[in-house]
């Protein structure tokens, strides 16, 4: 059975193509993601951390307490991430002349309960690139949170609150660089 998004609860959202395929070509697929990412999910959530793999992505969002109504009709938090993969399908479709399913359905989502499994799960999302060798270090890659919780520019991401998780920058900086051991969180998530 498929867990329900509660409101007030933080989740670890996550999926891949279907067959692995390949999700992001081009920088503009990155950025029109996102740009639907805050379309569909800002209202029902707030992000504290992210990244976009080729061929798979991971969210740590809390689902907001107060429903978002659009014309007189609460949407349901998992309506509102289903409206953004097929949203991004239809586009990504239309750009590649293909067609048919983009994702695996269900979307996967695992409920984050401590504040120890919160700050493993944020040095995971942004050290996946380097698990995946494409860089080195999480300031490298482009398509993740990590650049935003470093930065001082504005940025809807719930940067102080992440931050205050590893106690400071310094110490968020030191946890990120340690190679940690990641297998039970990848066992536990199967990507």
């Amino acid at each position: 059975m498929i867990q329900a998004l509660e409101r007030g609860k933080y989740y670890h959202i996550y999926n891949r193509g279907i067959n692995s395929v390949t999700l992001f070509n081009t920088k503009e697929n990155y950025k029109h993601f996102l740009k639907l990412y805050s379309i569909h999910i800002d209202p029902i959530a707030e992000t504290f951390a992210w990244c976009l793999m080729k061929n798979h992505f991971h969210f740590l969002v809390r689902i907001k307490e107060i429903p978002e109504i659009t014309s007189e009709k609460i949407i349901l938090p998992s309506q509102s991430f289903s409206n953004l993969f097929n949203a991004y399908t239809k586009a990504y479709n239309k750009s590649y002349k293909r067609h048919g399913a983009l994702f695996e359905r269900p979307f996967r989502r695992k409920q984050i309960n401590d504040n120890t499994y919160f700050q493993n799960l944020v040095a995971y999302i942004h050290n996946n690139p380097i698990h995946h060798n494409i860089c080195e270090y999480p300031i490298q890659y482009p398509w993740s949170s990590y650049l935003s919780c470093i930065s001082e520019k504005p940025t809807k991401l719930k940067r102080k609150e992440v931050i205050e998780m590893f106690s400071d920058l310094d110490n968020f900086k030191y946890m990120h660089q340690e190679k940690g051991n990641f297998f039970p969180l990848e066992q536990a998530l199967e990507v």
